[in-house]
């Protein structure tokens, strides 16, 4: 396991209520340093959409987007081996230890970014205490997404009729 990535430690507020949980950070993130880095990838069009914002560009802007919205990042897996940006190649994968987030904010709903995440969380937190919402991925590499899976889920997570 010598070589391993590292992913971005967990971004939250004391009062985040919603995490949205990735799997690991694409290489256009990594080179970003922060989450969602790749222009072509959907989530912070649908986030922005969702709370009818402007999208946010800068990584700070980002940063006080999540916080202003009260939603914390984090990706399941916090180190592994992969090849490229490619969730199916990733391997010997450390899964992120959830009780920081849960211990230091106000989590009461978690939102899982694509199969790959999901598949590792099921696996790794079977008895969650909070209502956890599937949406698809929202890498470019996922032509099948639909925007409208993501906007019920956000609004399940956060409440909203």
């Amino acid at each position: 396991m010598s070589g391993l990535l590292c992913g971005f430690p967990p971004f939250y507020a004391p009062d985040s209520r919603v995490l949205i949980l990735g799997s690991f950070p694409s290489v256009k993130s990594r080179e970003e340093g922060f989450y969602y880095g790749n222009p072509r990838n959907a989530f912070w069009r649908i986030l922005a959409s969702f709370f009818g914002c402007d999208m946010p560009k800068s990584v700070e802007e980002k940063k006080s987007f999540l916080t202003n919205n009260r939603v914390a990042l984090w990706d399941i897996v916090t180190k592994c081996n992969i090849k490229g940006s490619s969730d199916s190649t990733i391997t010997d994968c450390e899964v992120a230890n959830l009780r920081e987030i849960f211990t230091n904010s106000d989590i009461n709903a978690i939102i899982i970014n694509g199969e790959k995440a999901y598949s590792i969380f099921v696996k790794n937190y079977k008895d969650i205490a909070v209502p956890v919402y599937r949406a698809p991925s929202t890498s470019p590499a996922n032509t099948r997404r639909c925007d409208d899976e993501w906007f019920t889920a956000l609004r399940k997570a956060f409440g909203a009729t």
